[in-house]
């Protein structure tokens, strides 16, 4: 008899069994708060496999007591998609039902312009409820009419917390597990392979079940889990995720300068038929992420890379790609930006939303004025150097750094004038001749 995957068996019913994305399940957060009323407005699930897309989706339409469809972009075109709408019209038109259908979309970026063209009208109508599930950034591959009305929300990989306590459920709550005797002895290398994917480590548990004989313990090590992976490498790939591998092979290979390694890495990709926008969406991230201020230019290059790929097509593509892969492994790196941006967000969460200091705003009416929006402005270009000093952040911040130049001379020759420009007497206020 064959069984459901442990995935599956262990896929939870309720909100209180799913296990991560706090920020959108916990108390008062906004999927709770759509559940509580039953007023569930369409959204887009954007985050990487196995985080718990498609079983939150379920929840919450379990839970509401709505019709619940699904199409997969994959096996779905324009004809499916219409016939679906025609019976979620029937249905939301129906005495019988007090919750909107809700439509699931696996896979959501793969539909293509007419594809999800299709989905407005029902969306604007309201006739249905639309939940996307997607592994790409909507931004590249959803319709702006389509995004507009569909909030995006994002899912976060399971940290080793939630894994354990993942692990910690299929021991004591799946039924075929209880059954057998089960050592957990290290858990490194098992959640060094989920990577955050909790449906990637049940995977993990299904094979060290299936490949223990009955009656003998099953039991986990970092030395076992590597052998039996390396022995089955699909085993707990079953679902395509291999790419997710390989693209994360390829982009350390980049941040790591070795560029053939990442050109192997690229070959794999190639040869394996993955979709050349996404590598070179990808690219155009690492270049921004990685590389940065050491060199401005990589992000030039990488979407020059992008837009040439459109121009000419494939397999050509190949080589821009290529190009631009060791031109990216062999630059300079810094992550400056990225942990800028990363700081000030953080401090933005924590501070909330504090108020632009009145010479900072916009002032286009008289009254504005009179209230003081603007005043004591200076307008660098009339000072020495185009430079002046004043305050910037918000009165209860102060002065607040968050970028840190890397150690390379693109950004030693940035702080340098900022060091200049800011050290310097000139700067306190006296007007350019």
């Amino acid at each position: 008899m064959t069984h459901p995957p442990l995935a599956e068996r262990l896929r939870p019913r309720t909100l209180d069994d799913y296990i991560g994305q706090t920020h959108l399940t916990g108390p008062d957060s906004i999927v709770r708060r759509m559940i509580d009323t039953g007023q569930v407005s369409s959204f887009i699930l954007w985050g990487p496999p196995g985080v718990g897309k498609t079983t939150l989706a379920r929840i919450i339409a379990n839970t509401v007591k709505a019709p619940f469809h699904t199409l997969s972009a994959v096996h779905s075109g324009v004809k499916e998609v219409r016939e679906v709408l025609e019976r979620c019209r029937a249905e939301a038109g129906s005495i019988f039902n007090q919750s909107r259908p809700i439509l699931f979309i696996d896979e959501i970026h793969r539909f293509n312009k007419s594809q999800q063209d299709s989905l407005l009208g029902a969306v604007e109508s309201g006739t249905v409820t639309l939940i996307g599930a997607t592994t790409e950034n909507p931004s590249f591959e959803v319709i702006r009419p389509l995004l507009s009305r569909a909030q995006v929300y994002t899912l976060r990989p399971l940290d080793e917390a939630e894994l354990n306590q993942l692990l910690e459920r299929a021991l004591t709550k799946d039924a075929m597990l209880a059954e057998r005797k089960v050592e957990v002895k290290e858990t490194t290398a098992l959640f060094r392979f989920a990577g955050g994917d909790g449906r990637k480590l049940l995977n993990i548990l299904d094979l060290l079940e299936r490949s223990t004989p009955q009656g003998e313990t099953i039991t986990v090590t970092d030395k076992i889990v590597t052998e039996r992976l390396q022995e089955n490498p699909a085993a707990y790939d079953k679902n395509g995720e291999m790419h997710y591998d390989i693209i994360s092979a390829f982009i350390k290979s980049i941040r790591g300068s070795d560029p053939d390694a990442a050109i192997y890495w690229l070959a794999r990709m190639i040869a394996g038929g993955e979709d050349p926008k996404f590598i070179a969406r990808r690219l155009v991230i690492l270049a921004s992420e990685d590389i940065g201020l050491a060199n401005p230019q990589a992000m030039v290059v990488a979407n020059a890379t992008f837009d040439v790929l459109h121009k000419i097509g494939w397999p050509e593509g190949r080589i821009p790609l290529a190009e631009c892969v060791v031109y990216l492994a062999t630059s300079p790196k810094s992550n400056s930006a990225y942990m800028a941006i990363n700081k000030a967000l953080a401090l933005v969460e924590k501070t909330g939303n504090l108020p632009v200091p009145l010479h900072l705003r916009n002032a286009p009416t008289s009254l504005m004025k009179e209230m003081g929006y603007g005043h004591d402005y200076k307008y660098a270009h009339d000072f020495k150097d185009n430079f002046v000093k004043q305050q910037f952040m918000p009165d209860a911040l102060g002065h607040q750094s968050f970028w840190q130049p890397g150690a390379n001379p693109s950004e030693a020759r940035m702080a340098e004038l900022q060091n200049r420009r800011w050290a310097s007497p000139a700067a306190d206020g006296d007007k350019a001749p």
